[in-house]
């Protein structure tokens, strides 16, 4: 393990996880503001709040334990040099799929005025009420009676939300 790195940013007297659970609480702004005192620059305008979360939280981390070995770093480097540009962002594009495809009788549960709708994910669509709907979107519509983004009504657009996924054998 490398060195430690001290920048002053963390405070001896705050613990790691104190500091971490402090993250999880800043909303993107927050995160921004956190990221230019960490970092002393201005945050990447295309990260999300996951991908500043974890960064930051690393760098928390590496600072008060030490960060990766030179080698560790050369080798990472090296990868990076050979997969960048379309390259990558295909891959994450792939990723970003895979992480959010709903495979045939999943359940997707949420709660709405006090009652637990439930959602089966079917070839052809999403059955809900006895009816089967081609968009999440329409199951959205007919159990509020408003206009929403169906992944968002269900939680698949942020991480932390994909709790209310559960899969069926």
């Amino acid at each position: 393990m490398q060195k430690k790195r001290c920048t002053g940013h963390a405070s001896a007297k705050t613990s790691v996880e104190d500091e971490i659970a402090h993250l999880r609480g800043l909303d993107l702004k927050g995160l921004r503001s956190r990221w230019q005192s960490v970092f002393q620059r201005t945050p990447p305008a295309h990260l999300t709040r996951h991908l500043l979360f974890a960064i930051i939280a690393y760098r928390i981390q590496a600072d008060r334990f030490g960060d990766l070995d030179h080698e560790t770093k050369q080798v990472l480097g090296r990868t990076v040099a050979r997969e960048t540009g379309p390259v990558t962002s295909a891959r994450l594009a792939s990723f970003d799929r895979k992480r959010t495809e709903l495979t045939p009788g999943t359940v997707l549960v949420r709660e709405w005025d006090r009652q637990s709708q439930r959602v089966m994910v079917m070839a052809e669509g999403f059955a809900w009420n006895g009816q089967t709907y081609d968009s999440l979107s329409k199951v959205a519509f007919a159990i509020t009676g408003t206009k929403w983004n169906g992944p968002r009504f269900f939680g698949l657009r942020h991480r932390e939300d994909l709790s209310t996924v559960e899969a069926r054998p």
